[in-house]
């Protein structure tokens, strides 16, 4: 199932500017991290949570910046 990350990559462009600074304060690579924002590896519950806490997300708005489908065109 693809998801939309478009939130998360707007939120990660005004909270860190670059997703290279996304990626030091998450501990990641920049590989890493674009292949988890370009749908071809999962984000795992400990990425979430340090998400979380870098880019300031609240538990319930979670699903609205992971787990949105990518809506398919006909």
């Amino acid at each position: 199932m693809p998801y939309d990350y478009s939130k998360l990559d707007g939120l990660i462009t005004e909270k860190c500017k670059t997703r290279a600074a996304f990626a030091e304060k998450m501990e990641l690579s920049e590989h890493s991290v674009s292949v988890k924002m370009n749908g071809k590896r999962g984000w795992t519950q400990k990425e979430i949570g340090k998400a979380c806490e870098v880019l300031g997300i609240k538990s319930e708005d979670i699903p609205t910046y992971f787990f949105k489908l990518e809506v398919q065109g006909t």
